[in-house]
């Protein structure tokens, strides 16, 4: 199994969405851990897409069609919702950051225990998290 790219990945200012592609075409292609399925289309994925005002099925239906990542965002932009430059801004920070003394920040706790990285003083957002269970951090 293949592991999806980093969540800090990047494309034209759009954080997250390289991975999101990423876990669609590893889906598609019978690469993904079983451990994904589950999450597909929700959480960060979910956040992303509502983010980009498209629906996960439409989005994944692009990439499944062979659409690279630039491509599959041309696509969510010509039929999403239209965003400021600052808005993907704040969208950017929103994501680097979810998890740090915010809404999510117990459920980071628990995450870190139940996968015996309590004592990982890096780990302080959900995508630090993601980085060090893949092993990039």
């Amino acid at each position: 199994m293949t592991l999806p790219c980093s969540p800090r990945n990047e494309i034209d200012g759009i954080v997250y969405l390289p991975r999101l592609c990423d876990k669609i075409r590893l889906h598609t292609a019978g690469q993904l851990d079983p451990d994904y399925h589950a999450n597909l289309g929700r959480g960060m994925d979910l956040w992303t897409c509502q983010f980009l005002g498209v629906d996960y099925e439409a989005l994944a239906e692009v990439v499944r069609s062979g659409a690279s990542d630039a491509e599959a965002l041309d696509w969510a932009r010509e039929n999403g919702t239209q965003r400021p430059e600052h808005e993907a801004t704040w969208w950017k920070c929103y994501m680097l950051t979810r998890g740090f003394r915010d809404d999510l920040a117990e459920r980071l706790i628990a995450r870190k225990q139940e996968s015996g990285m309590e004592d990982r003083t890096e780990i302080q957002t959900f995508m630090d998290y993601i980085d060090a269970d893949e092993g990039r951090l």
